[in-house]
């Protein structure tokens, strides 16, 4: 009885249009270049600021119109989220793995140990990520490689924090004693006890943090200091386009449209799976 009720509130609670979006944001990552319907940075003069097919001189040719050099919105739209998933993908990767494997060192040795990472993890939280990408790409470039260093840098405190939140209770159980009883040692315990006790809660912080990172990285090629061009990049398409919002709403208006969709997908998703994978949560539904 209390299983089928369970499997009614997760199927109730499933975020079907949010999961859609994410998985054609994901197919358009791996596809789009080749789906679209021309090439990303293919000029055309004598198209230039063609609004979208419903708007009075728009054309089915270019669905979502063309911008200020003439080139389809929409095809710089679908090649531009492979740039974002790449750089997110990336990112989260290097700053989970490096911050889980912190948190956890963090909070199963205590003392001196978790000062210094937890110190370390909350200079790292105040240093503002905008203004460290920035002083990258001023000494080094701007760069996808250094949009993901930075992510990366900002991004393994915030797990670190969290994961050494979950063990230091989690060490405290019984498992884990009858695990030094039986002669484990220090890094199995961590990598094969504690490590899949917190799964569920890395799960929920990667896809909450996918979001995050594509909006950071979507900022700093707004300013300018993320991906440079003439790569489509969302973030540079609207820094660009806000100069003709007045005349061409279409060229800014997309690529803040598609950021917006896919980051609250995601969160939604993220949401999602905290209440699933929490006992407490999915009780109080």
């Amino acid at each position: 009885m209390e299983e089928e009720k369970d499997k009614k509130i997760r199927s109730r609670r499933y975020p079907i249009i949010s999961g859609a979006i994410i998985l054609a944001f994901m197919f358009l990552a791996i596809f789009g270049e080749s789906l679209a319907p021309y090439p990303p940075n293919e000029p055309g003069m004598s198209e230039m600021f063609l609004p979208p097919f419903w708007q009075k001189g728009g054309t089915m040719d270019h669905p979502l119109g063309t911008d200020m050099l003439g080139r389809d919105m929409l095809s710089r739209i679908m090649t531009g989220s492979r740039v974002s998933f790449i750089v997110a993908i990336l990112a989260i990767t290097i700053g989970g793995l490096t911050g889980t494997a912190l948190g956890i060192i963090a909070g199963y040795y205590g003392g001196k140990v978790d000062a210094i990472l937890m110190r370390t993890a909350d200079a790292t939280l105040a240093f503002p990520i905008i203004l460290l990408a920035m002083l990258m790409a001023l000494i080094l470039g701007p760069s996808i490689q250094n949009v993901v260093i930075s992510l990366g840098i900002t991004l393994w405190a915030r797990y670190a924090v969290v994961i050494r939140g979950e063990v230091l209770s989690l060490k405290e159980r019984d498992f884990v004693a009858l695990a030094r009883v039986a002669g484990a040692s220090s890094l199995r315990i961590m990598f094969m006890h504690l490590f899949l006790n917190i799964r569920n809660t890395l799960l929920v912080m990667l896809t909450l943090q996918v979001g995050w990172a594509i909006i950071i990285e979507s900022s700093l090629s707004f300013l300018g200091a993320g991906i440079p061009g003439p790569s489509p990049v969302w973030g540079s398409m609207i820094s660009k386009g806000r100069e003709y919002i007045s005349t061409a709403w279409w060229i800014p208006f997309f690529p803040g449209l598609a950021v917006a969709t896919v980051c609250l997908s995601f969160n939604m998703v993220g949401d999602w799976l905290r209440e699933i994978l929490d006992p407490k949560l999915r009780q109080l539904g």
